[in-house]
């Protein structure tokens, strides 16, 4: 194989689908059987991935397995596997260090190994490399060992693998030579870090940023709101500044794998070093608390037409992360459902992505026909803004409608008593 992804997923499914592409021939090892499974019938469990695409990587010579045997004479290996969060705050790097012990039973002199798998500045040279020099081999020396930051944004229509700059950075300046020439194989353009370390903090850099900005304009939220303030108007005045601003806008809370998850890696490294990380855990704290906000607004929203939460009937709309996506990993709209429920609301949900929804091991009763249930309800939240929830149906059919995401705004000011923004 001239590639092996270890780690079919949101980040390894489409990484494959570029390479082959390219014309390389492309393994996959993933232990999930449904995965494997799927795949080989032409059935794709990623957003961004088609079952059409995914047909066209196996005509190309894709072959999905489970079977590590698979990594025997590899020009390059690349580890996508998911680094969720351990109980003490840091990256759990169990798969991690699973993938690398598969990779070492099949190393072989000027194999490629490149971690994609996003964690904390050090884990790279520091758990991967000894993993691998089991083999009896050394990095840097007998194979190539470098570190790729993903870079993927699930149902983002523009960027996509291809046309993403490619982070990389080797153990040796030989290494990153070498995982450069991979990925300029298929990707536009490839940024050469000074080494891994520096790679993988780029990453953390990233989502920090964006981390620390969604936190400053939620807490915006909060206070335009008691001293009666247009918070949306004011990011959209602030965004005609043609240098200088970037628009962040508030929400519910953050969602997805990157934004509430990563930075608290770097929080974890710098904690190791004896002092915390204030901004970010600042940042984690203020979104953590969003959804707790949302649900006392709902509240007073309720109270203002007369009506208790307990038995209203609460529709969210959108149950998802992000977007146009099935995604629902750390979405917000979990813990909102959560609160609203102890409340004693009467809550449904709407979401064209997903078909069967549920909170604590229970399941929420999905709305069927979506203007029937605005109509029906005694509050609407609009949680995630999916393309199809059209802003004038949605505050033409709903009887009080919480907009979260400021979806309705450019319509808000027309049913001003039965529309309320985040």
């Amino acid at each position: 194989m001239d590639l092996v992804v270890i780690g079919l997923g949101y980040v390894g499914l489409p990484l494959v689908r570029e390479a082959a592409r390219a014309g390389l021939r492309v393994g996959g090892l993933d232990r999930d059987a449904r995965v494997v499974a799927g795949l080989k019938a032409g059935l794709s469990h990623v957003d961004d991935v088609s079952a059409e695409e995914v047909e066209q990587m196996l005509a190309a010579g894709f072959t999905p397995t489970r079977d590590e045997d698979i990594l025997d004479g590899a020009r390059t290996i690349v580890i996508c596997v998911p680094t969720p969060l351990s109980n003490d705050g840091g990256p759990d790097l169990t798969a991690v260090r699973s993938a690398s012990q598969t990779v070492a039973r099949h190393l072989e002199p000027g194999t490629v190994v490149v971690l994609e798998s996003t964690t904390y500045p050090g884990t790279t040279e520091e758990v991967v490399r000894p993993i691998l020099e089991e083999s009896g081999l050394v990095a840097g020396e007998d194979f190539h060992l470098a570190f790729s930051p993903e870079r993927i944004d699930p149902g983002n229509p523009v960027y996509g693998v291809r046309n993403t700059p490619k982070i990389v950075g080797g153990l040796t300046p030989a290494c990153a030579h070498a995982a450069a020439a991979f990925y300029g194989k298929f990707v536009d353009q490839v940024v050469q870090a000074k080494g891994t370390r520096e790679a993988e903090m780029a990453k953390l850099l990233e989502n920090t940023y964006r981390h620390v900005n969604i936190a400053l304009v939620n807490e915006m939220a909060v206070f335009c709101n008691e001293l009666g303030i247009d918070l949306w108007d004011a990011i959209a005045c602030a965004s005609t500044k043609p240098f200088g601003f970037q628009a962040f806008y508030p929400g519910p809370g953050v969602g997805g794998h990157c934004i509430p998850i990563d930075p608290n890696y770097l929080s974890y490294k710098v904690r190791s070093l004896g002092y915390p990380f204030r901004f970010v855990e600042l940042a984690q704290e203020i979104n953590d608390r969003m959804p707790r906000y949302v649900v006392e607004r709902a509240q007073s929203l309720l109270n203002r037409e007369g009506l208790a939460m307990k038995g209203a009937k609460v529709l969210l709309l959108g149950v998802t992360y992000k977007p146009d996506i099935a995604d629902q990993r750390e979405s917000p709209a979990r813990p909102v459902a959560r609160r609203l429920r102890k409340l004693g609301a009467d809550l449904s949900f709407h979401d064209p992505h997903v078909e069967a929804w549920e909170v604590d091991g229970e399941e929420i009763p999905r709305a069927r026909v979506l203007y029937t249930a605005l109509a029906e309800a005694d509050l609407v939240i609009v949680v995630t803004d999916h393309q199809e929830y059209d802003a004038e149906s949605l505050t033409r059919h709903a009887r009080l409608l919480f907009d979260t995401r400021g979806a309705t705004r450019r319509v808000e000011e027309t049913a001003a008593e039965r529309v309320e923004l985040l």
